[in-house]
């Protein structure tokens, strides 16, 4: 009996606790919802990328779609990532009150190709352009508004579509191209026609270089070593004039380039192992790494050098044979427009492991040597200065007079001749200044100034006089090639920087910093599939970029640009076996338009939109961007915006990415593809 009682007991205590949990569940969920219905809970915007041609953004709200919010407040503690739209969306101009009737979310779709299995794959490369793919029709009209956010009221114009150039404009450089500048010159002889005069402010370019209209995306790398489309580059003037020496010849829709030069018609290969033969200590890919081809012609020197692990600045002025740099970049060689006039080139002193000159038609000995002391500028101590040229190797009266005048200069500037043979003449540069003292007194050229800056060179005048070395041996202690690449050079030491302890510290980070990104890069966005192959990084800093990619080795060159408003660290870049040159970025670069696959821009425009005008900068990519090239900017959350506004005037299809350190950083990437345009 007391057994039995004790059971009912315990069956309804059990009744008892499942009512409680009963009541006390039903009581929390009314609580609880009645209490999420009177919180205020945030808006959630969908910031998918829309259609560019597409006027209207959708908004996506939360469930909360139908309550007041509290706007200003919400949005001030939540500011964690841009929104994209083509409108500023004013809160006071929609009450909170009012209910928002949002437009439903566009489908999702996926976008690939069908490969053999019959599954859809994103893997897939780009051929020539489409219709409707990265070709565009483009109105002719510039549309120009005022800012409508309050960040723009009253600083600045917004424009909203630039307008088309007219076609002559195709080939057009602005600061070499200034017809108006160079007939104001009061002389010409020394070549200062072929120097930059750039448009005066207010009268830059305002509009968008058009492409030839039969276009064609270029022929990739290694095949384009060999041949270009005849329509990138629509010129017949060096067909004619230098077919017989190999340069270059037509073959139908292509121009093809067997390799060879005036000195070397027999090929630059042939060309380079004679100059081996002759000086094994030029060690090509060891001991020379980066060289200077003055008059480069379509530069097939330094295109066979890159086989040889040598990277080679060509450089030529804009002259009769105007189109040889463009064809040169266009081969995807690296290639400058630049001449020996009566400026310094914009590289800095002791740049160059050889510097190579080939029936350059340059007067090395004219103005004292004006023109040779800025090869003795540019040459590393230890490098050589090879000559092929007519009075090498011939016996006329004139020819052989200018051999005794060239083998002068070199002694007075103690250059020690090396070798002769056949066309070709080699000299060495001294290691120290110890022959520079050593000469009588009164001899010319003199030694320059203790205060001359060999390395200042952004509209400096030509020097006659001899730029001394360090005496430390900075610039001519540097490793052999490849080590030199990832080792800290001595000059690191001597440029200007805030840095004074740390560096090493500081070059390695950098190099460590863009290795990380780079791979990332190479994995997720897979770089090694897209056109790399000339690429243009425009603020350099020690050249991290570009040894990241070396390091990755992705097929492409880096032309390290060092902005003229920062810290001058040319010297390391061309220490570590990298090429650059220093550049104004409130002016235009000496390049052909469409010249650069890919452009990128880290830091540079929170910098420069201090000085310059930033829509002149965008303009100014665009002009040396390739149809189909892209471009990467990183860099504050407060110039983003103008950027994406910029970006869409100019048709660019731009796509906004969180760094690594994630969407509360400061900083965001602006990736844009450039698509062909059609007027």
């Amino acid at each position: 009996m007391k057994a039995l009682v004790n059971g009912e007991l315990l069956k309804t205590q059990v009744v008892l606790k499942i009512s409680a949990f009963f009541v006390i569940s039903i009581t929390f969920f009314y609580l609880g919802k009645h209490w999420s219905d009177g919180y205020q809970q945030l808006i959630f915007f969908n910031t998918s990328r829309q259609n560019p041609s597409s006027s209207s953004s959708a908004v996506a709200l939360s469930p909360n779609n139908d309550r007041s919010f509290n706007l200003s407040a919400l949005i001030g503690q939540n500011d964690t990532q841009s929104i994209v739209t083509d409108k500023t969306l004013d809160q006071a101009q929609v009450p909170a009150s009012t209910a928002i009737s949002a437009p439903p979310p566009p489908p999702f779709k996926r976008f690939g190709i069908v490969n053999d299995n019959g599954t859809m794959s994103e893997e897939f490369e780009v051929g020539e352009f489409g219709e409707g793919d990265l070709v565009e029709e483009w109105r002719n009209e510039t549309k120009v508004g005022d800012g409508d956010s309050d960040r723009d009221k009253g600083s600045r114009v917004r424009v909203t579509k630039f307008r088309m150039c007219p076609t002559s404009m195709s080939e057009y450089i602005p600061c070499l191209d200034n017809v108006e500048a160079i007939k104001k010159l009061e002389s010409t002889e020394r070549g200062e026609r072929f120097e930059r005069h750039c448009p005066e402010e207010g009268h830059g370019l305002d509009c968008l270089v058009p492409a030839p209209s039969k276009y064609r995306t270029p022929i990739p790398w290694p095949k384009s070593r060999d041949e270009v489309w005849f329509n990138n580059v629509p010129h017949t003037r060096l067909v004619e004039d230098k077919g017989g020496q190999n340069w270059i010849t037509r073959v139908k829709d292509k121009f093809k380039f067997p390799g060879g030069g005036t000195q070397f018609i027999h090929g630059a290969d042939e060309y380079l192992d004679h100059i081996n033969k002759m000086v094994p200590e030029i060690a090509f890919g060891h001991h020379t790494r980066v060289v200077l081809d003055v008059g480069c012609g379509v530069a097939s020197f330094g295109a066979y050098l890159l086989s040889r692990d040598v990277i080679t600045m060509s450089v030529a002025p804009k002259d009769v044979h105007e189109n040889q740099i463009q064809f040169a970049l266009e081969r995807g060689v690296p290639a400058m427009v630049a001449a020996f006039a009566t400026r310094r080139l914009l590289y800095p002193s002791q740049a160059f492991d050889l510097i190579h000159c080939s029936r350059c038609r340059i007067n090395w000995t004219r103005d004292d040597g004006i023109l040779l002391l800025e090869v003795n500028r540019m040459l590393r101590a230890g490098g050589y200065f090879v000559w092929a040229a007519q009075p090498v190797y011939k016996h006329e009266e004139i020819l052989e007079e200018q051999w005794k005048e060239m083998l002068n200069l070199t002694a007075r500037l103690c250059w020690d001749f090396v070798k002769k043979d056949g066309y070709v003449a080699i000299w060495r540069k001294p290691f120290n200044n110890s022959c520079y003292l050593n000469r009588e007194a009164g001899t010319v050229p003199p030694l320059c100034d203790q205060d001359d800056d060999p390395d200042n060179v952004w509209y400096v005048d030509l020097k006659a006089c001899i730029t001394q070395l360090p005496e430390n041996g900075y610039g001519a202690n540097i490793t052999t090639w490849p080590a030199r690449l990832q080792t800290p050079p001595d000059r690191l030491q001597s440029i200007q920087l805030d840095a004074l302890l740390s560096r090493n510290e500081l070059f390695k980070a950098e190099s460590r910093y863009w290795n990380e990104i780079i791979e990332s890069y190479v994995r997720a966005l897979h770089w090694k599939k897209i056109r790399l192959r000339n690429v243009m990084d425009m603020r350099a800093g020690f050249g991290g970029f570009a040894m990241a990619l070396k390091q990755q080795n992705l097929d492409s060159w880096v032309m390290n640009v060092v902005p003229f408003s920062g810290f001058n660290t040319l010297p390391v870049i061309y220490d570590r076996g990298l090429i650059g040159v220093m550049h104004d970025w409130c002016e235009p670069f000496d390049t052909y338009p469409r010249t650069y696959d890919f452009l990128h821009a880290a830091g540079l425009f929170s910098i420069e939109r201090k000085r310059c005008n930033i829509s002149s900068i965008m303009l100014e990519m665009d002009r040396i961007l390739r149809p189909g090239g892209r471009v990467y900017i990183r860099d504050t959350l407060a110039i983003m915006d103008e950027l994406q506004e910029i970006a869409k005037a100019m048709d660019w299809h731009i796509t906004m990415r969180d760094t690594s350190e994630g969407p509360h950083a400061s900083y965001r990437i602006l990736t844009a593809d450039k698509h062909l345009l059609r007027g």
